[in-house]
């Protein structure tokens, strides 16, 4: 039982290491025993500028690093090179000059980067004249460089508290200047909220019909990009019952993102059912985004049967983003016989765009008779 019980026990006290690929930063540590409000707080108070950091338990795999930097070799580099400096950051080893705001992305894991297999990920604040300016969320492995700033890092954080905390600062309008512009800290805090393994309670607060429309519009996407089937249930019930159009425009591209089988399902039922024009053509643009058997199916059927020539002319389009062998043919298909000259018209421009043998021979008969 001890040799079984000892690595659980390591795996919980790791969250606490300070990330191993730091550099060019004035590092001091801090414990959060008190809570993380207690400790957090006035260090954000504090004149600055400077970095807050923890770690907390991530929910599944994810490459979170810059991504001009992604490619370089990992984290095993720096146990090889015991003279890494800020230099090595997002060259040598995969990093952020997080002082620089640009080239930033969080994607789904690659098997080949071991780096992104930890059980934790790095949470950092920028704090400057008591305010937090910035939020980051890194995969442990992602190198990172501090410009020469202080690093508080604060271990023993419980991760309700970090929930509570990112969850606080959305919808207060948080932030630099810049970023008040474009709704505070919201989308990078509740990214880092979804990137964390229990966020699930949290992310359905943040998509009440009470929630400004963009904080519901980041809560949904993160639903379907990275909270699974308990994610995809609660796309789905928006789909169906909610009040706004343009909340379920958006359900429609997040469910786009879910790997949920049963997604598509639902965007054919919102392509061919929604009472809003508009959302049933974004639902007929991502299916053609998806693709498939099933999605070109729908999409014909609603060119078909819907009686919005907007929107059929959507569905054309969607099959044109099919694959080529796919969606080829069935718009030659369209404009050799859809009674309505719009759709004929439309699918013969996209026919046109494809550069598709088919089509020019397509061309080639119709302007020879």
């Amino acid at each position: 039982m001890l040799n079984l019980a000892l690595p659980v026990l390591l795996l919980v006290l790791s969250t606490d290491d300070t990330p191993a690929n730091l550099a060019n930063a004035r590092v001091k540590t801090h414990s959060a025993s008190s809570g993380l409000d207690a400790v957090f707080r006035p260090l954000a108070r504090e004149a600055g500028p400077a970095w807050i950091g923890y770690a907390a338990p991530v929910n599944g795999r994810h490459q979170m690093c810059c991504y001009r930097s992604t490619d370089a070799p990992g984290s095993t580099w720096r146990d090889e090179n015991p003279n890494f400096s800020w230099r090595d950051i997002g060259k040598a080893v995969p990093g952020c000059n997080v002082e620089d705001e640009g080239a930033y992305s969080i994607n789904g894991a690659s098997d080949a980067r071991p780096w992104e297999n930890a059980p934790d990920f790095i949470v950092l604040f920028r704090v400057e004249n008591g305010r937090v300016e910035r939020i980051r969320s890194l995969s442990r492995g992602c190198g990172i460089d501090v410009g020469g700033r202080p690093f508080h890092w604060i271990t023993g954080v419980q991760p309700a508290e970090s929930l509570e905390l990112l969850e606080s600062m959305v919808g207060t309008g948080v932030g630099s200047a810049k970023k008040r512009e474009k709704g505070g800290m919201d989308e990078p805090a509740i990214a880092a909220i979804a990137m964390h393994a229990d966020a699930d309670a949290v992310l359905e607060r943040l998509i009440a019909p009470k929630q400004p429309i963009g904080v519901r519009k980041q809560a949904v996407f993160w639903m379907g990009n990275s909270r699974g089937r308990r994610g995809y249930e609660n796309l789905k019930r928006l789909a169906a019952a909610d009040a706004s159009p343009a909340l379920r425009e958006h359900v429609v591209f997040a469910l786009s993102q879910s790997d949920v089988p049963e997604a598509m399902d639902t965007m054919i039922a919102v392509g061919r059912d929604d009472a809003d024009a508009h959302v049933r053509g974004q639902a007929l643009f991502w299916l053609g985004q998806k693709a498939g058997r099933k999605a070109s199916a729908a999409i014909t059927r609603v060119i078909a049967e819907d009686p919005e020539t907007a929107v059929k002319k959507k569905a054309v389009f969607a099959l044109s983003q099919l694959p080529k062998e796919e969606g080829v043919p069935l718009l030659i298909n369209l404009a050799r016989k859809n009674a309505n000259p719009v759709v004929r018209k439309q699918a013969m421009f996209w026919l046109g765009q494809s550069e598709d043998p088919r089509a020019l021979a397509f061309f080639a008969e119709i302007l020879g008779r």
